[in-house]
């Protein structure tokens, strides 16, 4: 069982078998997995409470893509797209996530009640610790060898795994010296990132020498490259992928996968539960004709 999530003020604990949802809200142009551009903030913000009330636990705020065919983005834009996002979710009571490497991103963010900064540069720059320590935000580590928006692949050895666990020793003192406690640190391995396909599936098969660093862990595996090349599915068409995959994070302890299709997700985690005996059949309304079998020309 992972250990509570110490955010901010408050706690998230994840149940047995059933990681955290973090559902991903992006406010940038270019993401490489969405169909769907949300245009202007309230469609942003209707878009994240309806993902809270699919059942998403965190919701994962970002202002730049991660995607290496477009250059970077100047923070003040960046901060221009996400911090009207973050104070509209805080002021809703939802516990908000930012993605972004910008020191003058996180720390305005931060200010505003983000509770989580999910860096995905690996900590290439300390301040981003220093404003976690700051506010009494989590801060999710991340695996990489590449600077942000640059595609790169690193010779690993032939033990990728073992380059994982090293990078992510080595900046979790980083971030301890920086005043970020163990309790409010995240692992995560970083899928696809620096990696082919081969190394992100290497990496996870070997999770457990991760694991046993005793800190929660993320797993950023919905609609990822890693699928397409064992499905040879579009990013649009990785749902039973992504799911296959959230499935194995749960057995493997995971406290969080971030994903896009939130219901689904959370519709698979709870049949899942039901099944293994961690949860009963809730409460239903038998007369509900919805639940008995699709009639024709009523949805």
């Amino acid at each position: 069982m992972s250990a509570p999530l110490v955010l901010g003020g408050g706690t998230l604990s994840p149940a047995p078998g059933r990681p955290l949802l973090m559902g991903i809200v992006n406010a940038n142009p270019d993401s490489f997995s969405d169909a769907v551009r949300l245009d202007g903030l309230d469609a942003q913000v209707a878009h994240a409470l309806a993902l809270v009330a699919d059942g998403a636990d965190i919701i994962d705020v970002g202002g730049e893509s991660g995607v290496t065919y477009t250059g970077a983005t100047p923070a003040e834009v960046e901060l221009g797209r996400v911090l009207p996002l973050v104070e509209r979710l805080v002021a809703e009571g939802v516990t908000v996530s930012v993605d972004t490497f910008k020191p003058e991103v996180a720390g305005p963010v931060l200010d505003a009640g983000a509770a989580i900064l999910n860096d995905v540069s690996g900590l290439r720059d300390p301040a981003l610790a220093a404003h976690c320590a700051r506010t009494g935000a989590a801060l999710v580590l991340m695996h990489t060898r590449a600077a942000p928006k640059q595609e790169h692949f690193a010779a690993y050895d032939d033990d990728v795994a073992g380059d994982v666990l090293a990078f992510l020793q080595e900046r979790r003192a980083v971030a301890e010296r920086a005043g970020v406690p163990a309790e409010r640190l995240i692992l995560d391995p970083g899928p696809d990132f620096a990696k082919t396909p081969a190394e992100t599936v290497a990496v996870l098969r070997d999770l457990g020498r991760l694991r046993a660093l005793g800190l929660p862990l993320l797993l950023a595996v919905s609609r990822k490259y890693f699928l397409g090349a064992i499905t040879g599915r579009a990013p649009d068409e990785r749902l039973a992928g992504t799911l296959a995959a959230v499935g194995w994070a749960a057995e493997q302890g995971a406290a969080i996968v971030r994903v896009h299709d939130v219901r689904a997700a959370a519709d698979f985690l709870a049949v899942r539960a039901v099944l293994d005996g961690r949860a009963d059949v809730p409460a239903f309304d038998p007369e509900d004709e919805r639940l008995k079998w699709i009639r024709p020309g009523k949805r």
